[in-house]
């Protein structure tokens, strides 16, 4: 139930939606190369974040992490989305940024586990290997491609120790 919920919320809606602004016109490639054709599928994916939050954060049916998390998620790509109007920021920097930073954190709490070790090691070349796309791509800059790994780091990170210090 819980990968429905978060394939659903995270993938499926957020690709219909830009699918159908892409349908009548409103962008002008699925690739979102520009500047300005990021805000609006960005506004979109946030509201479906924050509905996958909404469903995610009740404590008697899910883990609170979970809740935790995708709110987390969703306030990641608002701050994306605030940041596209003015600025191309790396949305998958976002991404690859706050899943080292989660596993920073779960190795932290747990530092004996090797498990999560390896968990954070492949974390790290993934977030190198998806970076090092976006920049043989000419997706982004370097400076857009850090902004965003800072970016997703600091939301989970920001999270991740309000939570401990509350």
């Amino acid at each position: 139930m819980i990968l429905a919920v978060v394939f659903v919320f995270t993938f499926v809606l957020p690709t219909l939606g830009t699918g159908v602004l892409y349908w009548f016109g409103q962008l002008d490639s699925l690739l979102l190369r520009e500047r300005s054709q990021r805000p609006l599928p960005l506004l979109l994916a946030t509201f479906s974040f924050g509905m996958a939050a909404t469903v995610l954060i009740q404590r008697t049916i899910f883990d609170v992490l979970l809740g935790q998390m995708m709110v987390g998620m969703m306030l990641a790509v608002f701050l994306t989305f605030l940041i596209s109007l003015s600025w191309k920021i790396s949305a998958h920097g976002v991404g690859v940024g706050g899943m080292v930073s989660l596993f920073i954190l779960l190795y932290l709490s747990k530092p004996q586990s090797q498990w999560l070790l390896w968990w954070l090691l492949g974390a790290v070349v993934v977030a190198g290997a998806v970076l090092s796309a976006r920049l043989a791509l000419e997706a982004h800059t370097p400076s857009q491609a850090w902004a965003g790994l800072a970016l997703g780091a600091g939301v989970v990170l920001g999270i991740g120790t309000g939570i401990r210090l509350g």
